[in-house]
């Protein structure tokens, strides 16, 4: 017979609600900054010592009165929700008021804060099991909070033990850290451990700054940085790695935020890694990550007690706006592109040089906002055509150029015609007659071992290596892939000799597609070679500059 049910004692309740948020070194971090963060704190500092299994946090954030620290460690106290619909509109990284009393529950709790306009000295309390404060004396510390959490789970020896090791902990603080720093790249973050620094992450004004701090190989001007109102929605902003210039192996960097905090999103996630499709060299990711800022009543944060994984409200339409926006980021253009300012300055130096010398130099007027207006100069090795801008040479490999301009066509009007004449192919296996059949293909068997294709790709149709081209469409792989090899066996070959105006018309197809930066296999689609390196690289600044006097 089963024991009767019975209510749990009070205790019990708070123990197993604890369990629920402070599961880990890593939650008591989480709960800790996400509550300096909504404190308004600039400055962070993160002391660790897992050996003592003590954590500290310190903010220069707006304080608490002694009031509101008598009330902190209480079960579900808190100054961000007051009613049921507050729980619909959450604008802040805490709102359930379980952190710090669940830390009691498992961990001994001091607090010292001031408030920063308030107070002119700071207070210091300790709590007890009920959160409740035991003791309560003054502190002389700066405006801002300083809590620490002492013998962390020393009162349940076995979560301990249940654990992972130190290392694996200290990964995941520090993916914790790295994720806020993205969303909130104002703010300084000092982290120590045994009280030696571990790592700082300097503020920046946008994620593009904050990204290279954490992907020690990634530069700043290997990624892309575009940020855009959304009418009536929000602001979707979004930085990007470069496809020609950094990639990684898994995709341990697509990383999605949504209002100040990184989420786990599959929906999001899979969006952006099709957004990258045919840009990327096979079995390569991108680094990418993502912030939607959005009115507080499309999302709820109540599925999941780490508040990682939220229901999102007009999921299709984030979908389609955010692959609209990285087609747009990944576009070359003035506002993905800009200048550098090296540039400028060579250019202040030549229009000096032009004013005061005796020769003449090119004075073509352009406009400034369009300096991606290529104009072809001439082609190397039959290869690679030079294309001159404002801002300096770019050498483009026509092959690949051309495959990028054909394959978005292709994904754009996929077009099968009939052929006048059937084509005839020999020797296929019945899995490569069902493939040209999957690509939309008509096909028919022929004669023993013999088949005729009645509809082709019209981009083949004209093509002498036509029957060759659909043995290779018959090899495998979905539609895209079928487009690819399209695009791949249509394209220009290198070698192909090019006049001025077909090299000028290949260049002006180029530059309007959604991916110009690499072909459909990853490779990178042209050189830049900007005015700035050629100066550095002639000295040609020193010697203006000395010349005239500059």
């Amino acid at each position: 017979m089963s024991p009767p049910i019975q209510p749990l004692s009070p205790h019990l309740i708070n123990l197993i609600a604890a369990g629920e948020v402070i599961d880990s070194f890593a939650a008591v971090v989480r709960e800790l900054v996400e509550n300096s963060l909504d404190a308004g704190a600039t400055r962070l500092v993160i002391s660790l010592n897992p050996e003592i299994w003590q954590v500290k946090v310190a903010d220069n954030g707006c304080g608490m009165s002694l009031e509101d620290l008598r009330n902190c460690a209480k079960p579900h106290s808190t100054s961000k929700i007051c009613d049921i619909d507050d729980l619909w509109k959450i604008t802040s990284l805490g709102f359930r008021g379980e952190a710090l009393h669940s830390i009691t529950q498992v961990a001994e709790l001091e607090v010292m804060s001031r408030r920063a306009d308030h107070d002119e000295i700071g207070w210091c309390l300790r709590y007890d099991l009920d959160g409740e404060a035991k003791t309560e004396e003054t502190a002389p510390i700066a405006p801002g909070t300083i809590i620490t959490v002492f013998n962390l789970f020393g009162r349940i020896p076995i979560r301990r033990q249940g654990l992972p090791a130190f290392s694996q902990q200290l990964r995941a603080i520090q993916g914790i850290i790295e994720n806020l720093a993205l969303c909130h790249p104002h703010i300084t973050w000092q982290v120590q451990q045994n009280d030696q620094s571990w790592f700082n992450i300097s503020p920046g004004k946008t994620p593009q700054q904050i990204l290279p701090q954490l992907l020690k190989r990634v530069h700043f001007h290997d990624l892309q940085y575009l940020s855009q109102e959304i009418e009536a929605q929000g602001t979707i902003e979004v930085v990007l790695g470069l496809p020609d210039r950094t990639s990684r192996g898994r995709p341990d960097w697509v990383k999605v935020g949504v209002n100040g905090r990184v989420v786990r999103s599959p929906q999001l996630e899979q969006t952006i890694l099709a957004a990258f499709s045919r840009t990327l060299p096979k079995d390569r990711f991108p680094v990418c990550f993502l912030h939607l800022k959005i009115s507080p009543n499309q999302i709820d944060w109540n599925r999941h007690p780490a508040k990682t994984e939220i229901y999102l409200q007009s999921l299709d339409f984030w979908r389609e706006t955010v692959t609209d926006v990285i087609e747009q980021t990944l576009r070359l253009s003035a506002v993905t592109l800009e200048t550098p300012a090296q540039n400028q300055r060579v250019k202040k130096l030549l229009k000096a040089s032009e004013e005061k010398g005796s020769y003449l130099v090119n004075s073509e007027k352009k406009n400034e906002l369009d300096i991606f207006e290529l104009r072809a100069v001439g082609q190397v090795n039959q290869t690679y055509i030079v294309a001159e801008h404002s801002s300096g040479l770019w050498l483009v490999e026509q092959h690949i150029a051309h495959e990028r301009v054909l394959y978005e066509k292709l994904q754009d009007y996929w077009q099968l015609i009939t052929v006048e004449t059937p084509i005839i192919l020999t020797q296929l296996s019945q899995s490569q007659v069902e493939q040209l059949q999957r690509i939309g293909l008509e096909i028919d068997l022929f004669g023993e071992q013999m088949w005729t294709v009645r509809t082709v790709p019209q981009i083949l149709s004209q093509r002498e290596d036509c029957s060759a081209a659909l043995l290779e469409l018959s090899l495998g792989g979905d539609l895209e892939t079928a487009q690819v090899a399209t695009a791949c066996r249509s394209a220009i070959r290198n070698g192909t000799p090019l006049n001025l105006a077909e090299m000028q018309d290949l260049l002006d197809s180029w530059k309007k597609t959604r991916n110009p930066r690499t072909c459909p296999h990853g490779r990178p689609i042209y050189l830049s070679l900007e005015e700035s390196s050629l100066s550095r690289f002639f000295r040609r600044h020193w010697v203006i500059g000395k010349s005239h006097g500059i």
